[in-house]
């Protein structure tokens, strides 16, 4: 028996299949990438698509910057925001605001 997959899901099934390929090259090389990629609005994976002559996705992605946490830093920073660990949300905003503050620092 054969599943249906959901229609919701039939656009993954080709990301799915493809397999990540990690490049381990002189960090001169990657930086140079990364600058390409930043200063075309580009992810570095579709810069090197790109530079490949390889499609890339058409769709806008949201710009964000991500950092993954753990239990660890929440308690470090509430510390350091005299706040308590649980207060993931307020953690967060502190976060941003001095993410904002340190890029006009540095103007």
């Amino acid at each position: 028996m054969t599943r249906k997959i959901p229609e919701k899901w039939e656009s993954s099934v080709k990301a799915v299949k493809a397999v990540q390929v990690a490049f381990d090259m002189d960090e001169k090389v990657q930086l140079a990438i990364r600058k390409q990629a930043l200063e075309a609005g580009l992810s570095p994976s579709d810069q090197i698509r790109d530079i490949l002559g390889l499609p890339t996705s058409k769709r806008p992605k949201r710009p964000r910057l991500t950092v993954s946490l753990a239990p660890a830093d929440y308690e470090v920073l509430a510390k350091k925001y005299s706040l308590q660990p649980d207060q993931q949300l307020e953690i967060k905003k502190k976060l941003m605001d001095e993410l904002i503050n340190h890029v006009h620092i540095e103007d």
